[in-house]
C-alpha cells in the first residue's frame, strides 16, 4: 500500500471539543485535534503520546488511549474503545471502534474495524446454492462444405528385384576357316609338320645322318631275315 508523505502541519494549536480529559503527563503533539460528540468522551491516560495531526473522534461511548501509548503522525481514531497499555500505532493508521491490546504494534498505513468491507454469512452460504449459470453457447453455423480431398497415400518403398546371376554368353563357335587378319594385327601363323621338319634339319644336321643309319641298320637286319 503506497502511503503519499505527511505533509508538515501549519497548525501550532490542539484543537478540543466535548468531553476531553488528558492526563498531564500525555504529550500531545501540534496539530492534533481532540473531538467528543455529545454523551461521548475521550481519556488520555499518563505517559501518552499523540503524534502531529491525529485526530481522534468519539461517538456512541468512550475512546480511551491508554498509558504509554504511542500514536503516529497522521493516525485517525473513530468510535468508541480502548488502545492499550504501551501499544505502538503506525503513523497514517485508521482505527474504527477500536480494541487494541497491551504492547501490540500496528504498522503504519494499516486499516482496522472497517466492517463495511466484510462478507456476511447469508451471502456466504448463498453463494453454493446458486445455480452456474451456462455460458450462451453461440448459435451453430454450418461451415461450407469443401469438396472431398483424397487421402494422400504415403510413399512404398521401392522393391529391389531379386538378384539373379548373370546369365554367362555362350562361347561363340569356333571358326573353321581362318578369318584374314585385320588392320593393325600381326598374323598368326600356323607351322606345319613339314615346317617343323625342316625345321630341326637345319637345327641338328647331323640328326638326318643318324636318321639314315637308323634306317639303313633297320634295312640291313629286314634283308637278313
Amino acid at each position: 500500500m503506497y502511503l503519499s508523505p505527511l505533509q508538515l502541519s501549519s497548525n501550532s494549536q490542539i484543537l478540543m471539543s466535548g468531553d476531553v480529559v488528558v492526563h498531564e503527563g500525555a504529550a500531545i503533539a501540534p496539530g492534533a485535534i481532540l473531538q467528543a460528540e455529545p454523551g461521548s468522551r475521550i481519556s488520555i491516560a499518563a505517559g501518552a503520546c499523540i503524534g502531529m495531526g491525529v485526530i481522534l473522534h468519539a461517538r456512541e461511548g468512550t475512546l480511551e488511549i491508554a498509558a504509554g501509548v504511542i500514536l503516529g503522525a497522521g493516525v485517525l481514531v473513530v468510535g468508541a474503545g480502548t488502545i492499550g497499555e504501551n501499544a505502538c500505532i503506525g503513523a497514517a493508521t485508521t482505527l474504527i471502534n477500536p480494541c487494541i491490546d497491551q504492547m501490540q504494534i500496528m504498522p503504519a498505513g494499516s486499516l482496522m474495524g472497517d466492517t463495511s468491507r466484510q462478507v456476511t454469512p447469508e451471502a456466504t452460504a448463498a453463494a453454493p446454492t446458486a445455480a452456474p449459470t451456462s455460458p450462451e453457447t453461440p448459435e451453430a453455423t454450418t461451415p461450407p462444405v469443401d469438396q472431398p480431398i483424397e487421402p494422400i497415400e504415403p510413399p512404398q518403398p521401392a522393391q529391389t528385384p531379386p538378384q539373379t546371376a548373370p546369365e554367362t554368353a555362350p562361347d561363340p563357335p569356333e571358326s573353321t576357316a581362318a578369318e584374314p587378319p585385320q588392320p593393325g594385327e600381326t598374323p598368326t601363323i600356323l607351322y606345319g609338320q613339314a615346317h617343323i621338319n625342316r625345321l630341326l634339319g637345319t637345327l641338328f644336321p647331323h640328326r638326318q645322318a643318324f636318321n639314315r643309319s637308323e634306317e639303313n641298320g633297320q634295312t640291313l637286319s629286314g634283308g637278313s631275315g
